[in-house]
């Protein structure tokens, strides 16, 4: 969207994100705080309070400082503890607000109207394999119901808002996009190569890195699979950084069952800290990304911030999220042979590309769509 004329508006808006639990919901932790801190950057004066848990608010008072912030009571870790308080003490302290957001692709019942729902996307429809059944029983519950009767649904990419109209059948004109947002200042801190080097015995050659929790649509195996058949080389290493999801059994036997020289070549450090993420990905011949799924990926994003080259899957919205920065092809391994080649001879095209690219992926651009979707729906509320 255009920068040149500041959106705003004086609705008193609250935000539920009771079940943003920081470490444990991956990206769309990050997609809500950005979006939120790049509305109150456009808007200093903006009406907005965010309730959410002890740890949340905890973590987030600066980022947000110009928000209010309400801590929840209790734990809102236990998904039947969270739907009890968002079904009462929420309901009973939204009632002034002009509006409500609900973050987590859910609204609870009873709620208070009008309200805007988030919806990161539907992997559950897709890949319902990847969800138990109590999980999966309540997603198609709840989150058809909620997206019906929202005033407007956002989303983080064209992808979900399509998904959106063709699985939930929801009126595509009532869904917005307010893409994700990275923050230059949370980029700026990297560890420095050579203590990288040292620190996770990465050697001298080159390096490849996947930020990801170990979920089973973040296709950890694909990359041990890569190393195993046409990633040969010796000095190769394959740094995976992230939590244990769902999938980390079955990377963990992938790994076992490799030979000796591919076990040798991938390092796990599990999560680490900004600084040495930064400097992972800032060091790295390519952030790789096998995803079948995303409703955004930022790491795409973040990776061309910092100036490395992207290798990324076909699947779902990558493609449009990547454009012409990043070498796109499809999940086979012959495919992504030549595509790290790619990457390698293309490095000083792709990253002056992918430098463009994020400035159309600020957290203050996505500020702004939410406010432009918040001024429209003042407009239509004042109408009536």
């Amino acid at each position: 969207m255009s920068t040149g004329e500041t959106p705003s508006t004086s609705l008193r808006i609250g935000v539920n994100l009771l079940f943003c639990i920081p470490g444990d919901v991956g990206g769309s932790e990050q997609y809500l705080v950005r979006q939120l801190a790049g509305a109150l950057e456009v808007q200093p004066d903006l009406d907005l309070t965010v309730f959410a848990g002890a740890v949340f608010v905890e973590r987030y008072r600066e980022v947000l400082a110009g928000a209010h912030l309400v801590t929840a009571p209790g734990d809102v870790g236990s998904r039947p503890r969270r739907i009890a308080l968002e079904s009462t003490w929420l309901y009973a302290r939204t009632g002034g607000f002009d509006v409500v957001q609900h973050g987590g692709g859910t609204a609870p019942m009873p709620v208070q109207r009008p309200y805007v729902l988030t919806v990161h996307d539907l992997q559950y429809r897709t890949y319902p394999e990847y969800f138990g059944a109590t999980k999966r029983r309540y997603f198609d519950l709840m989150i058809p119901r909620s997206a019906r009767r929202a005033a407007v649904s956002t989303v983080p990419s064209e992808y979900v808002r399509r998904s959106m109209v063709r699985e939930l059948g929801v009126d595509g004109e009532r869904i917005v996009v307010v893409p994700h947002g990275y923050e230059p200042d949370l980029l700026v801190e990297r560890t420095d190569p050579t203590e990288l080097r040292r620190r996770f015995a990465l050697g001298d050659g080159p390096v490849l890195v996947y930020p990801a929790m170990t979920a089973p649509h973040k296709n950890h195996v694909f990359l041990v699979e890569l190393l195993e058949t046409v990633w040969r080389e010796p000095e190769l290493r394959l740094v995976l950084i992230g939590g244990a999801g769902l999938a980390a059994e079955a990377l963990d036997q992938a790994i076992a069952a490799a030979s000796e020289s591919t076990r040798s070549r991938i390092v796990r450090p599990g999560r680490v800290s900004d600084a040495d993420r930064n400097g992972l990905i800032a060091m790295a011949d390519a952030l790789v990304f096998p995803s079948t799924y995303e409703g955004f990926g930022a790491p795409l994003i973040e990776a061309m911030a910092l100036g490395t080259p992207v290798l990324c899957s076909n699947a779902t919205c990558l493609p449009d999220i990547a454009g012409d920065a990043a070498v796109v092809r499809p999940l086979l391994a012959e495919s992504w042979e030549s595509g790290l080649d790619e990457v390698r001879g293309r490095r000083h095209e792709l990253v002056a590309a992918g430098r463009e690219r994020v400035a159309e992926y600020t957290s203050r651009r996505s500020g702004e769509a939410l406010l432009t979707m918040y001024a429209r729906l003042e407009r239509e509320l004042e109408e009536g």
